[in-house]
């Protein structure tokens, strides 16, 4: 029986000496979710674009909802609303899936020489391509509206990084789970819409009550979502105490949920 390194190490191994084909998997992942569209590739810039539209619509026009006082205007709502979509849309992308994963590539199971951990990496890897375009769409429109962005808008990669870990995380445990209880993705799917309407994500985290506040920040979309908004939106860099404890709590569940993978995997072609 083969056993697979669990160590923290092991991750940044694999990554370094799979780096050509996550990268390829990456490539196809993205290519094949347009392939046969007229449009193609270009929906990856049309969607969001849509899809920040139809929010700002519902939500400022139909709900009447305010992120600020009265004077905020309609594009300043839709700006400040659009960044938590992409916090969230990058998590629900990749938790929605994980649990699926490796019962989705079941031919790479058997395959001894395949590495199978590198598979969330790459449904992380298409998920960000999607979450850069957003990004690109919301840089495009806060500068036609607003003008060029405070400079902390560079700190993105720096804030986005414990949040991909965490991810990370959460999916090497669940594409595991998901091979020996085939209901995990059901839950898994009700579990992200709940977390998305308790998220600060329509709503400012200052319009709960103080108690309701705490609470909140146990919701591991609200410190990225309120980082991410202090940066791009209000030019404030994170408090970074709160991050680089951020990061290494985020380190450690990447670290726990990649050892519980690589330690369940054995089981993987008995089951399958």
């Amino acid at each position: 029986m083969q056993n697979f390194s669990s160590s923290p190490l092991a991750i940044l191994k694999s990554l370094h000496k799979n780096q050509g084909l996550i990268h390829s998997l990456i490539m196809r992942e993205v290519l094949g979710r347009y392939r046969g569209s007229a449009l193609g590739i270009l929906w990856s810039f049309f969607n969001p674009l849509l899809m920040l539209l139809v929010y700002t619509f519902f939500f400022s026009i139909v709900f009447k909802a305010r992120w600020g006082g009265e004077g905020e205007s309609k594009a300043e709502f839709a700006l400040v609303l659009f960044v938590g979509l992409i916090v969230f849309n990058l998590f629900a992308e990749c938790i929605n899936r994980a649990p699926g994963i490796i019962l989705a590539n079941a031919n790479y199971v058997k395959k001894v020489i395949f590495p199978l951990e590198i598979l969330p990496m790459v449904n992380l890897g298409a998920a960000c391509f999607h979450m850069l375009i957003s990004f690109f769409v919301w840089l495009l429109c806060y500068c036609i509206f607003f003008g060029i962005p405070a400079p902390t808008v560079l700190l993105f990669p720096i804030i986005l990084l414990p949040f991909l870990l965490l991810i990370l995380g959460i999916s090497w445990f669940l594409a595991s789970l998901g091979v020996y209880l085939r209901d995990v993705s059901q839950v898994t799917g009700l579990a992200v819409t709940a977390l998305m309407f308790v998220s600060p994500i329509f709503f400012p985290i200052t319009s709960l009550p103080e108690q309701y506040q705490r609470i909140l920040m146990f919701n591991p979309l609200t410190l990225e979502i309120e980082m991410m908004r202090g940066a791009l939106i209000l030019g404030k860099a994170p408090d970074w105490l709160n991050y680089f404890q951020y990061l290494a709590i985020t380190s450690l569940i990447a670290s726990i949920g990649f050892a519980w993978f690589q330690k369940t995997r054995i089981g993987f072609a008995d089951v399958i």
